[in-house]
């Protein structure tokens, strides 16, 4: 596979590189070939050096606070020469109040200083291959639904009927999880109750823990299989890494939390009929 081709390039008067250098170093450091420009380029320089060295992504810079005239006619130029398939991503000094500002004129992305080297290096990646097409999988439909740890279904259907007014749909029972399921329509997505068959089930295991309360959050997906061969690739830690089967005949597969900032994420993919009925 090519090595990507990033362009680090400080724009307009800043007489201070330190910043850029570090991310230059950091982007060599994952795999990436780097061209850095050097300080005070006019996004002519810029763009030019961009078309020479045949890059895949330029990264802006800038401190002075001149980043809303100078990105935007860095991709400006680059459109009028014929290139705005290179990615443009920018950094620096930026308020966050002019961030949707640069997106709205084409800046991919803007990074704040508080962004890791790699979260710039992964977003590249990712980026690049929408741009090319090889990013096949489509953004979750929607939440599917949201799974609470409770000990008894019985015990805890009559607030969720009474009180909440939410007719329940049915309830079923998960061998593979160790679980039976309550059904709670909400809108467009579920509360699902969980209620362990065993007493050293996940579910169980997660009362004794936590208490009863929110177990996982649900999306809706339309190929699993790649949506997990996708986040494999990127690095994500997975619970499955292959789809298995879940409730209504879904299937299923579990993200780790320490992936996720602690929360569990579960996507599934639903047949037709099923997501109609």
């Amino acid at each position: 596979m090519d090595k990507i081709r990033v362009l680090i390039a400080k724009p307009g008067l800043d007489g201070h590189d330190r910043g850029a250098l570090v991310i230059a170093q950091a982007l060599r450091d994952q795999g990436m070939e780097v061209i850095y420009t050097g300080l005070r380029q006019s996004p002519e320089q810029i763009v030019a050096s961009a078309i020479q060295e045949d890059v895949d992504c330029i990264g802006l810079s800038c401190l002075s606070g001149a980043h809303n005239e100078l990105f935007p006619e860095v991709v400006r130029l680059l459109k009028e020469q014929g290139a705005d398939d290179i990615l443009v991503i920018g950094g620096g000094v930026i308020p966050a109040e002019d961030i949707p500002y640069l997106e709205s004129q084409g800046i991919a992305k803007v990074f704040t200083p508080g962004a890791s080297t790699k979260d710039i290096a992964d977003y590249i990646r990712l980026a690049l291959k929408e741009k090319k097409g090889k990013l096949l999988v489509n953004p979750p439909k929607k939440i599917a639904h949201i799974g609470i740890a409770v000990k008894s279904i019985e015990d805890s259907l009559p607030f969720y009927q009474q009180q909440l007014g939410l007719a329940l749909e049915g309830i079923e029972t998960v061998e593979s999880e160790q679980v039976r399921v309550a059904f709670l329509k909400v809108g467009e997505t579920r509360i699902e109750l969980l209620e362990s068959l065993s007493p050293d089930g996940p579910i169980a295991t997660f009362i004794k823990n936590r208490g009863e309360g929110i177990h996982h959050l649900a999306l809706e997906v339309d190929d699993i299989e790649a949506r997990l061969k996708q986040l494999k690739e990127n690095g994500v830690r997975l619970i499955h890494e292959q789809p298995k089967e879940g409730a209504h005949g879904a299937q299923i597969a579990f993200l780790h939390p320490k992936a996720t900032g602690g929360v569990l994420l579960e996507l599934c993919q639903y047949d037709q009929q099923t997501e109609e009925a």
